[in-house]
This record gives C-alpha cells, structure tokens and sequence, in this order.
C-alpha cells in the first residue's frame, strides 16, 4: 500500500549551493542537442527502483548503470523507498510494528552502500534531459549509462537540492540510472533521525525518500518560479502579486526567450536576452504589470477562519515560437505576522486576526513511506480535533504533504530537528557531531532547496531554523541568507526554545516539558509547561492506546507485563533511559484510579486518565488566550501521531484508532465550549469562532459517584466575544457539604432556544494533586500527593440502550447511534464509548465521530454519527461496540 504510484508536481525550487552540472560532477562534455522541428517540455518522476546491497554487487559502476544490466534477485523498490521500506514490502522481515520483531534486523546489513537503479525512455535526444531530486539520504555516487555525473561528497543532505545536466549521456530509447546510496547516520550527517520519539530503524532510513525527476526541454530553462504576496491588511481589499523566475540559458549560443504567465485571467509577458550559459531573473510587478494588482482577492484562511482560496501560476519560456520550458507553482493570498508580545511570547496572527495555535507534533511513517491517503487521514483526524497547525521537527514532508494542508486549511510549522547533527554544532554534550567545513555549505543548500520549495504555500507559516537550541552567528547567516533569496514570505525563528540568535533575535517561545505524567492541574499554573506564552511542545507524556490496538503491538507476555511491571522496559516507549519505563504514568495512575486489576482495567483506566489530562492541557491554553497578563499564544503537543506502534506522544495511533487522548482534545477544542479550571474553580464559555455569541445559560451541577446531586447553579444571558475570547459564567464553591471524595461534575452550555451547544463531564476529587515544582527537571514536575479518583471504581453499573441505523453513497457511511442511559436509578453513565466494528470485531478505520466518550445521567440520550469509508466494513455489516466506565460491553448491528 505503500507505494502507491505518485502524483507529480511541476515544482520549480531554486538551484541550491550544491545544485549540479553534469560537466561540473564529472568533466562530461555538454553536447547541444541537435536541431528540432519542436520541443515538448515534460517532467516525469522515475516510477520505482530495484535496489541491492552493495556487499552482494561484485560488477562495476559502469556496468551497473548501463542499460540491461540483469539485475538478478534484486528487490523491487517504488520511487521514495527508503532500504528498509522495500525489503519489508519484499517480505523480508517479519512486521516490525509487533512486539520486538524490529529487533531481529541485523543493522550490518545497513552499515555498506546499497545501489538503486532505475530506467527510463528517451524517444529523441533533441531535447535537453536533466535529473532533478532531493530525499537522498545519506548521501550519494550518480551514474547515468556507465558515466559518472555526481559523487557522494556533492549529493549529500536529506534536503538539498540537485539539477544534473545529463543531455550529453542520454541516447534513444532506454536509459538508467543509478544511485550508489550512503549509509546514513544522524549524529554525522545533515538528514533525518528520530532521536527519543521510537525505536530508531535498523537502517536509519538510508533510501532515496522524494521523487527523482527527469525534466527535458529547450535552450532555455525556467526555474525558481514564485509569487511574492502583498495583502492588504486589515482591509483585506486588495494585493499586489509579484512573479518571479529564473531564465537559464544552457546552449553555447545567445537566446532570446519570451517569458509569459498566467495567474487566473490575468496575462503577462516579456522577453530577455541570455547570453551563453547566462541566468537571469525575469520580474513581473503591479507596477509594469498592472493586471497583478488584485482587488477583492480571494484570501486564503486557516480552517474555520474561511476559505481555502487557491491561485495557479503558469509560465512558458518560448524561443522562436516553440515552448521551451514551462512551470507551474499554486500560491495562496494570506498575510502571517508572529510579533513578540509584552511578555516575549510569539502571537500569530493570519490576515490580521491574531490566534491560539492549537497544534500537534507531526510524524511521517517510522520507514518513510508515502501514503497520500494515510496522510489525508491524518489531516483529516487534525481537523476533527479542532487543531490548526501541526509542527514537522525535521522529516519535512513531500509535496503533496504541503498540497494537502493548504486545500484543508491546516498550518504547519516546519524546522530542523534537535538532538543530532543538525545542531551538533551548538548544543553541548546532547548528540551530534561538531561540524566540519564541508558542513556549512550542506546546511544553506538545504535551506535554500527547502525554502524554495515551501515558500509558496499559504499553510506554512513559519521556518524554526533551530529547535532544541539557537544556530550561531555563522549557521544562522547561512539559513537566514538562503531564505532571504527565495524571498521567504513569514516569520524566522531561531528555535522551539527559548532561546535567540543575533540576527532573527529571540524565539518568543518555550520548551519547558513536560514530557512525562504531570495531573490535569498542572496546565492551569502560569509556570513551566503551564498555559502562558508559546509552548512548542509538551504533554503529560505516555498514551496507551485501545485495547484493540495494543493486541495489534503486543505480544501476550508483554501485555502481562504492561500493566504489572510498572518499572519494567518497554520497547515500544523509548531508546531513551529517560521515557524508557512507564513507571512515572503506572505511579499516578494507581495513586489517583486505584492499582489495576488487570489489562481490561489498566487500559480502561489508561483512558480516563488520557482524556482529562489531554482536555486539561487545552483547555487551560484555550482560557488563557485572552489574559491581560502572560497570555497563552501557542501549545503543540507532543506528540499528535507516532511512526509506529507506539504507548507515548500520541493523540491518536499508528492504526488511527481513537481513544481518550482524542476525544479529550475533541471536546476541549470544539468551537463554543463550556469548560471548568481546575486552579480556580471557575466555569468558562471560550468561542472559538469569529462571531460573537449571547443569549448562553451556563449551568454546572456537582454529584456524589452515586448520582446524587450535591450542587447546582446556572448562568443565563451569558454572551462571549469571538476569536477565542473567554468570559466566566460562575465560580464553583471551595466547599460543598455532602460531596464524597471523588465527584463528578456536569457541566452544560444552552443557546437561546434551549438548545444545547456544549456538554463537558469532569470526574474530580476534594484531595488535590500536588506539584513539587521545586524538583522540576527537564521533562517533568513530580507529584508528591495525588487527587483520590478511586471513588470511580465504586460507581454502580449503568445500563445503557443503543440503536443504530446506516446510510451509504459514493463510497461513504455514516452509521448514527442513539445512546439512552436506561438505568432506574441515579447513576451516569461515564465515558460510554461507541466503537464501529466489522463483523470480525476489528475496528473500522479511519472513522469520524460527530462525539464520542460521552456521560449520560439516567433517562438522557445522546446521538451520535460516524462517517467512514464504506470499503473499510470489508463487505460486513457495520456494528457498534458499546462500552463504558461503568457499562457493560454490548454489540449492536447497524
């Protein structure tokens, strides 16, 4: 499934520090091609490899990049594979997201070059041929028909871009080329690694992970093409638009080319004069240009803010009449600003409207493999949970990555990873080499490719030239001079830290942890990871997934393990001796729930404690957004998905499953949302829409873990402004009689209808959690006391009735059930989960809930719908796994 056929786009990046010429590589002679009735400009990415270890290759380069050559017992690899990504696809290895079959993979195998080889087909040779790439990791020797066109000290960085001018190597009919790939280490080299987030694989992705592209065309080449925005704001009346290109010309002769675009109805055209081998720069302005002035421009928004506004760019280079080259960029309209506020903290704002960043560390597949789709649902999953950005530190993604996020109005913040090579050279005694001389040049051609490449997208709103620390003077130029040439559009930032650099000065953000379990209360104090300023990542750490997919990961001794042995190693946490236990997680789960009694209990538990520490970490970022003083501006957690099969840093799985971390971010980011502060006690309305809402009644009722009421009291004519304004509707009591130790409270939001907009049920305790904020350290502040939640564990069970009906169209079901609490007496029914299955108990996904895990005290109801792809039921009828705290397991067909 992974490797699916890739859509191509035309993208023009700008020719990096390290961009290649095929005389430069290898002392080949350019031959001008011969003469051509027309010239078809195309660009085709290379549709797969074969690939071997270079141990078992005994032939030479040349024989190996010449057509022909039998490739004999040679994998099969598509075209962005990393080594490992083919041989698993190969069968070669045993599924490595289960137990510690990742283990049994001998990383020798990965320690000596592997070749990728690949063919493709020239009708003529009147046209000029390039190799355009980056994604090769580590580094790489090309060869193009037995010739040698680069080598490995020139084609090095995972990002780096490289244009290899092999017109005179390439004949009609078939071709080959093939790429002798580097072993791969992090800490050495300018790529990729995964640090403490899994279980690194065993050949550090050593691969070719971006399309490799095969562009032919005419004397004259476009490259580099953009459009420079210019919004008016806060009017948002008008913008001017800015074209930009390079006109390369590659024949031995002087050229005169036409250089005309298109942006929607608009033309614009001029020629320019190239002498041998010269480049220019071919500009169009609102001022010669008038037709780039827009009015009333279609503006680009994040999701819920507006549209998604998308405008195509198309240029042609034509000599003597005939296209010699074209190129093609979308673009959005939209102005991001990121000043520091009073208190040094980074606020964004989009089109003029500030906003919280609600966002989620992002993480490719642990093999690099491409799946768009697997992508898109991911998005979607972001979008769901009411989330506007995902952070990529490092593995910035292909393309169609970026394509996605713009067409669903998702912001991204891409940047350089910590932790290894990337800032080696600046971070002390973490991981990383220093750097050499040779490493200078690699870090600017990086930024240069990745700057051309990203600049055009509305989403991307920001590049973190440093995330754990700062680059110095030196590494900072080169990033800050390759992003200025490519007229990079939004804020730079010197790191996810707080932490500055001398030209792009402070960061305005913070990396205080946690990282590991801190209570739900921990998020309301305006200290550490608390809910004040721009938290770039941070969670209360681990996240044991559903049931289902932990017997997907597990094996059945290591399930044992897992909810007995809270001290023991767990594979699927971390590398690092830091996160390698589970024992700060076990701790406060059987301080506060109860010890569990078994692997059902420990991962029911496991979700209550998921969903209102993830809710909490929101929330308290949502109320403060408003604050006079020390605002929150920001909070990503960490992490939103993991790579792989993972128990930490996730709001949801590797199989996409969902359980209480989702749902609580779910309910914590819904747009009008009634909320309680675990500091304060105070009940919240905070709209997170543009509107402003009035006419509300707030209402909040306490009630013993037998259902009986304790305390209630509402709020009418409650009204809240928009963009995320707050307002406090009332303020719960310190002491009410009667309350037992552990409670519950219920929290709802009414329109003026009646209607209700907002539902929040909150399980609490009279014992708080206490922090020893004195003995923070860098992932975590310990508790030395713990809220009493085991109260829970003696609520009655609830009966709970279900009844479920399923339409379908276009591929597409949505099955809504009807949840009723049908017990006779007073108690909820908490958390009752509604989980879609086949007739194989296997949970149908993707799946999006209009809500789930909900609370429903006696004679309420609640319906709730899930869309989904009609071929993930497999032919089978759908059916409901109903569940809850206190609810038995029940199945209902739909």
């Amino acid at each position: 499934m992974f490797h699916r056929r890739a859509f191509v786009r035309r993208r023009t990046a700008a020719a990096a520090a390290l961009t290649l010429t095929l005389a430069l590589a290898s002392g080949v002679q350019q031959a001008t091609p011969a003469a051509h009735t027309a010239v078809v400009p195309t660009t085709m990415a290379l549709s797969g490899y074969t690939i071997q270890s270079s141990a078992k290759v005994t032939d030479s380069a040349a024989a190996v990049s010449s057509p022909g050559y039998p490739a004999a017992g040679w994998y099969p690899a598509g075209p962005r594979s990393t080594v490992l990504a083919a041989l698993l696809a190969a069968g070669r290895y045993a599924d490595p997201f289960y137990s510690t079959n990742q283990k049994n993979i001998p990383t020798a195998d990965f320690a000596v070059p592997w070749w990728y080889r690949s063919d493709f087909t020239v009708a003529d040779t009147s046209s000029r041929t390039y190799l355009d790439f980056s994604g090769v990791i580590s580094a790489a020797d090309v060869f193009v028909n037995g010739q040698q066109v680069a080598e490995k000290g020139a084609v090095a960085g995972a990002y780096t871009r490289h244009e290899l001018d092999i017109t005179s190597a390439v004949r009609s009919g078939t071709n080959t080329v093939a790429f002798r790939i580097q072993p791969n280490d992090p800490r050495k080299n300018l790529t990729m690694g995964w640090i403490d987030w899994l279980q690194p694989p065993p050949d550090e992705n050593m691969g070719i992970v971006r399309d490799v592209l095969v562009r032919r065309g005419g004397p004259v080449a476009l490259r580099d093409a953009h459009v420079v925005t210019a919004l008016a704001v806060p009017s948002l009346a008008s913008a001017d638009l800015t074209v930009k290109a390079q006109a390369r010309n590659d024949s031995a002769g002087t050229v005169t080319a036409t250089v005309s675009g298109t942006i929607g109805a608009a033309s614009f055209s001029q020629d320019v004069t190239l002498a041998a081998h010269e480049t220019k720069t071919v500009t169009f302005t609102p001022a010669a240009f008038p037709q780039l002035h827009l009015t009333s421009p279609r503006v680009w928004w994040p999701a819920g803010m507006g549209e998604q506004a998308l405008y195509g760019l198309d240029l042609t280079a034509s000599v003597s009449g005939a296209p010699s080259d074209t190129a093609h960029e979308s673009f959005g309209i939209r102005d991001v600003k990121a000043p520091l506020n009073a208190d040094g903290a980074r606020q964004y704002s989009v089109n003029g409207r500030p906003l919280l960043i609600k966002g989620g560390g992002w993480s490719p597949d642990e093999y690099l493999r491409w799946d768009r789709t697997y992508v898109e649902d991911r998005l979607k999953y972001a979008l769901d949970l009411g989330l506007n950005t995902v952070r990529l530190e490092g593995h910035i993604e292909p393309d169609e990555f970026f394509d996605l996020a713009d067409r669903y109005g998702i912001l991204t913040l891409p940047g350089w990873e910590c932790c290894d090579k990337w800032e080696g050279q600046v971070n002390g005694s973490e991981p990383g080499e220093k750097w050499t001389a040779a490493d200078y040049p690699v870090a600017k051609a990086s930024m240069a490719a990745e700057a051309a490449r990203l600049r055009d997208h509305p989403s991307v709103i920001s590049f973190l030239i440093g995330s754990d620390f700062a680059p110095d003077k030196t590494i900072e130029k080169g990033y800050v001079d390759a992003l200025r040439a490519a007229d990079w559009p939004t804020p730079v930032v010197a790191a996810a830290s707080d932490n500055s650099a001398p030209i792009t000065g402070s960061s305005g953000m913070k990396m205080t942890g946690p990282y590991d379990w801190v209570p739900p209360a921990y998020w309301y104090n305006k200290q550490e990871g608390g809910a004040t300023g721009f938290n770039s990542e941070t969670s209360a750490g681990p996240d044991v997934p559903t049931l289902d997919t932990l017997r997907r990961m597990m094996s059945p001794a290591e399930l044992d393990t897992l909810w007995k042995s809270p001290s023991a190693k767990q594979y699927h946490r971390s590398p690092s001796s830091a996160f390698a236990t589970l024992a700060l997680y076990d701790a406060a789960l059987t301080g506060r729930y109860g010890a569990p009694t078994g692997l059902d209990d420990y991962v029911r538990k496991a979700q209550l404690a998921q969903y209102e520490n993830v809710r909490a970490q929101y929330e308290a970022y949502a109320r403060n957004a408003k604050d006079a003083s020390k605002p929150a501006t920001g909070v990503v957690h960490w992490m939103f998905n993991s790579g792989w099969t993972s128990l930490h840093w996730q709001l949801t799985d590797r199989y996409l499953d969902q359980g209480g971390a989702y749902f609580g971010a779910k309910k914590a980011n819904e747009p009008l949302h009634i909320q309680y502060s675990y500091d304060n006690r105070t009940v919240a309305v905070v709209n997170g829409a543009h509107t402003p809402v009035s006419g509300l009644t707030a209402r909040v009722t306490l009630f013993s873990t037998d259902g009986t009421q304790k305390y209630d009291r509402t709020a009418t004519g409650v009204a809240v402004g928009g963009d995320g304004a707050r307002t406090t509707a009332l303020t719960v009591p310190a002491n009410v009689s009667g309350l037992s130790t552990t409670y519950l409270a219920r929290l709802l939001l009414t329109d003026a209808t009646g209607k209700e907009v907002s539902r929040n049920v909150y399980w609490l305790s009279t014992k708080a959690d206490v922090l020893d904020y004195a003995h923070t350290d860098w992932y975590h502040t310990p508790t030395t006391a713990y809220a009493d939640l085991k109260g829970l564990s003696a609520m009655a069970k609830a009966r709970v009735g279900a009844t479920a009906t399923t339409t379908s169209g276009d591929g597409i079901s949505t099955t809504s059930v009807t949840l009723t609490n049908t017990g006779p007496g007073r108690t909820p029914a908490l958390l009752t989960d509604a989980h879609l299955v086949d007739a194989e108990d296997t949970p149908v996904l993707p799946v999006h809930w209009s809500d789930n895990q909900v609370s429903l005290w006696p004679g309420e109801s609640a319906t709730l719908t899930a869309t989904y792809r009609t071929a993930d039921l497999h032919g089978s009828a759908p059916r409901l796994r109903i569940s809850g705290w206190n609810t038995p397991t029940a199945i209902v067909t739909g």
